[in-house]
């Protein structure tokens, strides 16, 4: 397998972190674009994994940060906290059609693909869905414990971010509280339309996997369903005893029978819809 790093300066400027991973051979005709969630980042737990196991299956793989996702020069820590706080979703989709600019026309793979797939998680999987809606160059989609809605705050929580002009989230993970800032929720309210998750699921007119745990607390499996629903070409996978992140931790312990099972749902849709080489 061929693994490489890229920087490239992105939509707004700032530059783009990524990787791209090729299968040992002749260049893979199909690409897939792998996109993480909220306080997520592309080295977390098993993106890496997931990537390699793509790979191996026989897709050109790009995955990346978001350039606002609180990841500095560290690829494993989150340092740049201001920057998160700053983030804001047309920001990260707009990022993601550009990553998919440069997947789809060839210029981060040694091949222009003839088919491009997309695969996100959480948050990430929401992107997802909202730029397959928007990009018709988009040929599979697989969302993994996908959020059904952006706007995910009570009127009283609204409420406080305006006043204070500043909200914090706790990352369990690491202790950190990472800041928000209302330039977020003023993102959202002035982009409703564009950023409506489910009406982008009703628009979605590509095979669609729904991957979902059903023990998923962080974002309920009705979130799954509900998508399902709206979603015409849309098929629901659930993984009986998996919770947000398919019992994979970080740092990356190894697969999970959770994880294998949705990996392996996920190379499935891909190859059945995009080909593989």
């Amino acid at each position: 397998m061929i693994h490489l790093p890229f920087e490239r300066r992105g939509p707004n400027g700032d530059p783009i972190r990524g990787d791209v991973r090729i299968p040992d051979g002749p260049p893979p005709r199909s690409a897939v674009v792998v996109v993480h969630g909220f306080k997520g980042f592309k080295d977390w737990g098993f993106f890496p994994h997931l990537c390699e196991e793509l790979a191996v299956a026989g897709f050109a793989v790009v995955s990346f940060n978001f350039t606002r996702n609180g990841i500095g020069d560290d690829p494993h820590e989150f340092t740049e906290l201001e920057a998160f706080a700053r983030n804001t979703y047309t920001r990260e989709l707009d990022e993601l059609l550009w990553v998919l600019d440069q997947a789809a026309d060839g210029d981060l793979l040694p091949r222009r693909p003839d088919r491009v797939g997309l695969v996100g998680h959480s948050r990430g999987g929401a992107q997802a869905i909202l730029a397959a809606a928007e990009d018709r160059r988009v040929g599979a989609l697989v969302s993994w414990a996908a959020v059904g809605r952006l706007d995910r705050w009570t009127d009283e929580t609204r409420a406080e971010w305006r006043e204070l002009g500043r909200l914090y989230v706790l990352n369990g993970r690491t202790g950190q509280q990472m800041p928000l800032n209302v330039s977020l929720l003023e993102d959202f309210e002035a982009n409703a339309s564009r950023l409506d998750v489910l009406g982008a699921a009703a628009r979605v007119d590509v095979p669609w996997l729904i991957v979902h745990g059903d023990d998923d607390l962080t974002v309920s499996p009705d979130d799954g369903r509900a998508m399902a629903e709206a979603g015409s070409t849309a098929r629901l996978h659930t993984i009986d005893g998996a919770g947000h992140t398919f019992e994979a931790v970080h740092p990356f312990e190894g697969a999970s029978p959770e994880l294998t099972d949705a990996t392996a749902a996920t190379v499935r849709h891909l190859r059945a819809h995009l080909g593989s080489d």
